[in-house]
């Protein structure tokens, strides 16, 4: 039982509602869906700037959806205090003049179980991320568009695993803002499950997902990206291993840059820090997106 209880919290989706609107901060948007590459139908909002650069935002996995993150319905196990609302940055960009796309990945929001009805930490949900490019390159708005890709947390994850299967031939795709990358094994070792009660919990997520998520990595596909990529991260971040943040950063063969925030000993901190401090984002994308 108490199996089974850890794993649902590392890899049951579902669990977090699309809790606001774009209209909700004045912004003008339409109701999209598309198909990720192996054809799950995924859900999103279309938010149109007035230029031709195009920011794909991905959200982080399990307690997330396109709208960010509500302590609502979370029980005593609050990750954070408060509604962490993407689109207050997202408002910040569109104010900049860019499009900007945010949807839910599979087994999340108001997408589409996928062909595994749980979270696989970037393995499965990367097949979203190249879906997201793949929708934009054939819109009839923005085929020609430049693309900046915001991912979170799982969806800085899944981006780099994408890079790994494809993604760098989309020469449209200009720049990347990785936050807070997590590994599964070191999520794992900071929640002290590194233990006979963790291995059967790793046990039953490779059974329940039917991916060895103790085996497999985005980092060997860090040296696939081919954008200028911003590494940002909370120090104070509970599940933080230094040694991964370092190993992604200087395995980057790109032009890059490492912020290090200095935030409450809390990993929303940092998702919660972006809604609030949009600046380095903001600068990353007008730098390379032209």
């Amino acid at each position: 039982m108490l199996s089974k209880l850890l794993s649902n919290s590392i890899v049951k989706g579902g669990v977090s509602p699309v809790f606001d609107l774009p209209s909700d901060y004045g912004l003008p948007y339409e109701e999209v869906t598309f198909n990720a590459k192996d054809g799950v139908q995924l859900s999103g909002w279309l938010i149109k700037g007035d230029s031709d650069k195009v920011i794909i935002q991905s959200h982080y996995g399990v307690q997330s959806s396109r709208s960010g993150y509500t302590p609502e319905g979370k029980g005593m196990m609050k990750m954070w205090k408060e509604d962490i609302a993407f689109l207050k940055h997202v408002k910040h960009l569109h104010e900049k003049g860019y499009t900007v796309l945010m949807y839910d990945f599979r087994n999340h929001g108001n997408s589409d179980e996928g062909t595994t009805p749980w979270v696989t930490w970037g393995p499965e949900e990367r097949k979203d991320v190249i879906g997201a490019v793949e929708f934009i390159r054939h819109h009839n708005d923005y085929k020609e568009a430049q693309i900046g890709l915001l991912s979170i947390c799982m969806g800085a994850a899944a981006s780099t695993y994408a890079f790994g299967d494809g993604l760098q031939k989309f020469d449209n795709i200009k720049a990347m803002v990785a936050i807070q990358p997590l590994r599964y094994l070191d999520f794992i070792k900071a929640l002290g499950l590194d233990n006979f009660v963790g291995k059967g919990v790793t046990h039953l997520n490779n059974k329940r997902t039917g991916i060895a998520m103790d085996e497999v990595s985005f980092m060997p596909h860090v040296k696939d990206i081919t954008v200028p990529t911003l590494l940002v991260q909370n120090q104070n971040d509970e599940y933080l291993n230094k040694q991964s943040i370092d190993e992604y950063f200087d395995a980057l063969e790109v032009d890059k840059k490492m912020i290090w925030l200095d935030l409450e000993k809390k990993r929303a901190a940092g998702y919660d820090y972006l809604t609030k401090h949009p600046e380095e984002l903001l600068f990353w994308f007008d730098k390379y997106l032209k």
